[in-house]
């Protein structure tokens, strides 16, 4: 084309210089903005970073900070912890095996939380279950109440998706929920052996309440909901479609848990 235009070399070079660079901003910008888009707005740039160069991108974090402090796209972080457990209670509780405890698997260590969600006019609970390797929820119940019921069908339902082992350590809160008598007794009706934190001490369940601070951050503050069921509706959506399959973990390499999990088995 330069030999057809009579155009040097070096004129070419120099337009394609100072263009290029504006067009790969451009371009960049775009899947940017279509990554925080899909993902609701809460992917920090390290996140974004990660899924760009999963697509093949061979960009630098500090460079997408920057374009998306630009285009105003930075996730907001509100850190507030509230504690929910009742665990003043006549019950004898499991001590805590944390400590020490060295987890290179699945169905090895199961975390188990509660957590109070608002809707308009009351308050309703959410019971959820992860698998800690992997950090997938593999078990939940929504209730309108605290009784152990939504607790026992969140653990029921995990032991039917997971079918573990006997030894599997089950490590909750010191909450009534966890320590009741029918409790206990799936616990060992299915050989899982029982495990609780410190009195006051949420951070022997970081896992769990990292999940549920995530929950809170991106899905419940984000919306309104009309009723229980259609809270019910969207946990399910965020939990089992968004959280379980899409979004991108830190401490799982930037992998989703359910693509984490299939690593594992590949």
């Amino acid at each position: 084309m330069c030999e057809l235009a009579k155009v040097p070399r070096a004129s070419y070079y120099r337009w394609w210089h100072r263009v290029a660079p504006v067009n790969h901003d451009l371009e960049l910008r775009d899947r940017i903005q279509r990554i925080c888009l899909e993902h609701r707005g809460n992917y920090g740039y390290r996140r974004v970073t990660a899924e760009l160069r999963r697509q093949g991108w061979h960009v630098n974090s500090k460079r997408v900070r920057r374009l998306m402090r630009e285009d105003d796209l930075l996730a907001q972080r509100r850190r507030k912890f509230v504690t929910t457990t009742a665990s003043d209670h006549a019950y004898s509780v499991f001590p805590n095996l944390m400590p020490g405890l060295v987890v290179d698997g699945l169905n090895q260590l199961w975390v188990a939380d509660l957590t109070y969600l608002r809707l308009g006019r009351e308050f309703v609970y959410l019971s959820v279950i992860l698998d800690a390797y992997s950090r997938r929820v593999i078990g939940w119940k929504l209730s309108r109440t605290l009784r152990p019921d939504s607790a026992l069908a969140a653990l029921q339902q995990a032991i039917a998706a997971r079918r573990p082992a006997a030894g599997l350590v089950h490590h909750s809160d010191r909450g009534i929920q966890y320590a009741c008598i029918d409790y206990v007794h799936l616990l060992h009706q299915y050989g899982l052996i029982g495990s609780m934190s410190r009195k006051g001490n949420p951070y022997d369940n970081a896992r769990c309440e990292s999940f549920l601070k995530t929950l809170k951050q991106e899905e419940i503050r984000c919306s309104e909901y009309v009723d229980l069921e259609d809270l019910e509706r969207h946990l399910e959506d965020f939990i089992e479609r968004y959280y379980n399959r899409l979004r991108l973990h830190s401490a799982l390499g930037y992998l989703s848990p359910a693509a984490f999990e299939q690593a594992l088995s590949a």
